[in-house]
């Protein structure tokens, strides 16, 4: 029986994204007839790039607790039942036979309706500090899948399974030369290059930095690729040069990587993911502004096996240039957190988790 009925939830980000569509794709490969629906939230990145993947997607009207008193938490007991009322409608007539959630809202109202029916869900935890939604769910799903040791201080051991993160088939299966990948950016391939990454809107702390960088990173005869995000391009756009592209986003990740030789990025966990797979020289700049700070432990996690290096928001003015400069200078230093970063790939992740999702489907057969 190939014919499955699967629901996959999760958003806000591309990190929740992202990996919900390549399970999608794996899942697809293994059971060409079977049925998918996503479900996310209404407004945000979700309801654009999952069509563009080719799959179905329902939004709820659900939003995340703001951390100060606003007219958004007021309206948050009105959206929670509102998602309720519509993940019941949803379930009642896609009839899945699975429910995979990736984090982010619109996953709670979702696998909280689907677990209360009796249908098994999978939840998929990214980063080393367990999310809000996944915690309040852990007791109703059949399985939790997670890419960092020491999960069970969040969840239920018998639950637990250690899979990594979905990442982008063009990222495990990276055929692109660092050559072609500079030409492809216009950069000399004899020259190294600086990636900057502040995810898919940007990140202004990052942006601020590499402004005030650029004649430093000329001075070391390094060439940047920059992805400021769309909030910021109108405002960064201006400081494109020979040496110096400036990207709202970038489309071919896989190019960015083979042709980057230092990279800056944010440290959430499907970045975290990739990076490892990519095996490159990376400071982490994490986000100060995210739920249970996640993004410092992901970063941390790996700054304590050697395997890549951290600035905090508040340190980039006074500690950056030393930083850099040590790393840019030591070519043993680069090949070491080069090799340490890959060692914690995880590049099977997206097989590992569907496994188990097929595990649960063939029981539903005895």
């Amino acid at each position: 029986m190939g014919n499955y009925r699967v629901i996959l939830s999760g958003g806000g980000t591309g990190g929740h994204i992202y990996p919900a569509i390549a399970l999608a794709n794996e899942l697809k490969r293994r059971y060409p007839d079977a049925e998918f629906l996503f479900v996310g939230a209404k407004d945000r990145m979700e309801m654009e790039k999952v069509p563009q993947a080719g799959y179905k997607i329902e939004g709820l009207w659900i939003t995340g607790l703001q951390r100060k008193l606003t007219l958004k938490n007021l309206m948050f007991p009105f959206k929670l039942i509102s998602s309720l009322l519509k993940s019941r409608k949803i379930v009642s007539q896609f009839k899945p036979d699975v429910v995979i959630g990736t984090g982010g809202f619109a996953s709670g109202p979702l696998l909280q309706v689907a677990s209360g029916r009796g249908i098994p869900c999978v939840l998929q935890e990214q980063n080393s500090y367990a999310g809000i939604t996944n915690k309040l769910l852990k007791d109703k799903v059949a399985k939790i899948c997670v890419a960092y040791d020491g999960m069970e201080k969040f969840f239920p051991t018998t639950k637990i399974v250690k899979t990594g993160n979905p990442v982008r088939e063009d990222l495990v299966n990276m055929k692109v030369t660092g050559s072609k990948a500079k030409a492809f950016f216009r950069l000399d391939p004899e020259k190294k290059m600086v990636l900057i990454l502040g995810g898919s809107l940007g990140a202004r702390r990052i942006n601020q930095l590499i402004e005030k960088e650029l004649e430093y990173f000329a001075s070391k005869d390094l060439q940047v690729v920059w992805q400021c995000g769309k909030l910021y391009f109108e405002q960064y756009k201006k400081y494109t040069t020979e040496n110096v592209k400036v990207f709202d986003f970038l489309n071919k990740m896989d190019f960015a990587y083979a042709a980057a030789d230092y990279i800056i990025s944010r440290s959430g966990a499907g970045s975290v993911s990739e990076l490892c797979i990519v095996g490159k020289p990376t400071i982490f700049i994490p986000s100060p502004n995210v739920a249970e700070d996640h993004q410092t432990k992901n970063a941390l996690a790996l700054v304590a096996r050697n395997a890549a290096l951290m600035l905090r928001e508040t340190e980039l003015d006074e500690k950056f240039e030393t930083v850099f400069s040590d790393l840019h200078q030591s070519k043993e230093k680069q090949e070491e957190l080069g090799v340490n970063l890959k060692n914690e790939a995880m590049p099977n992740a997206t097989k590992h988790i569907a496994d188990e999702i097929e595990k649960l489907l063939n029981a539903l057969n005895t």
